[in-house]
């Protein structure tokens, strides 16, 4: 199996949301976009897979040598060999890959956080530096963009959190502010229990809008020049936004059962979301060419 191909395969059989939005992309973005969303799975699963804390840790800080030795040409791994190429495309620093690894590191001393500042810590270092990355490999020419893809990937891992409530409890990790728990009444306990109590939907809207509210303020900082070039990032948008309204119209019981989309609605979505970034580009242009003739 070629380091693409083993690229392709993990995010494939991951069926992430990022993976349907990757469809729409040129092939060298796609490739550098596979083999990035490789990258991230590689080194959560240290986390979320290795019961014993002593190897994850001992795994991670081999992921953190093979950066190294990716930015000196010399990697090992499958994931970083399909990377390698892409850094001579594609302005990816090492410094961000390096951030990813260190906050899947802070799943390993920190099971809980006490207020959203330290939350966004953790939100910008395993996603908001992931949507860094992309905007680099789909392209920009306004710096704001790097702002909304900021933005938007703390809106993706707030919509993860919420999403993954009951499983992220039952392994002992509670994202949600410890401070805004006290502040509905919910403890630890509450959260390992499969009971939607008036206070846990208190609670969980509460996260859920300002899911929202990173949303919108990620689509106003697009600017208009970059937006079709960021289209993948929207047609994530689309499927994720279109999750977080499941779980607000299923009433927020996500301590009972796990609210997934099917894969075939992903894919529809996505195709939507992707005709639709279509119809605007072609509406900016004519904006263009008519305010060039005027």
């Amino acid at each position: 199996m070629t380091p693409d191909e083993y690229c392709q395969f993990t995010a494939s059989r991951s069926g992430s949301s990022f993976y349907y939005s990757f469809r729409f992309l040129p092939a060298l973005q796609r490739r550098a976009m596979t083999a990035l969303y490789a990258f991230c799975r590689e080194v959560d699963d240290v986390v979320d897979e290795c019961n014993d804390e002593n190897i994850a840790r001992a795994k991670l800080d081999w992921w953190r040598e093979e950066i190294g030795r990716l930015f000196n040409n010399t990697p090992q791994h499958k994931v970083t060999q399909a990377l390698l190429p892409m850094l001579e495309q594609f302005n990816l620093p090492e410094e961000y890959f390096r951030e990813i690894i260190d906050g899947m590191e802070m799943d390993l001393t920190r099971h809980e956080y006490p207020n959203f500042r330290d939350l966004n810590l953790y939100c910008y270092r395993v996603a908001s530096v992931v949507g860094l990355l992309s905007a680099e490999i789909f392209g920009f020419s306004n710096r704001l963009t790097l702002r909304y893809a900021q933005d938007l990937g703390t809106a993706f891992q707030l919509t993860n959190i919420l999403r993954d409530v009951r499983e992220d409890a039952a392994r002992g990790r509670y994202y949600i502010p410890q401070d805004e728990m006290q502040q509905f009444g919910i403890t630890r306990q509450d959260l390992n229990r499969p009971v939607t109590s008036d206070k846990v939907v208190a609670l969980l809207q509460f996260q859920a809008n300002r899911a929202r509210d990173f949303y919108n303020k990620a689509m106003a900082e697009l600017p208009d020049e970059d937006r079709y070039r960021q289209r993948s990032g929207l047609i994530m948008s689309h499927i994720y936004q279109t999750l977080l309204d499941e779980i607000e119209q299923d009433g927020f019981r996500v301590l009972e059962h796990k609210i997934k989309l099917p894969p075939l609605r992903k894919l529809w979505l996505a195709w939507s979301a992707a005709r639709n970034e279509n119809r605007l580009h072609k509406k900016y242009l004519r904006s263009l060419r008519s305010n060039s003739a005027s």
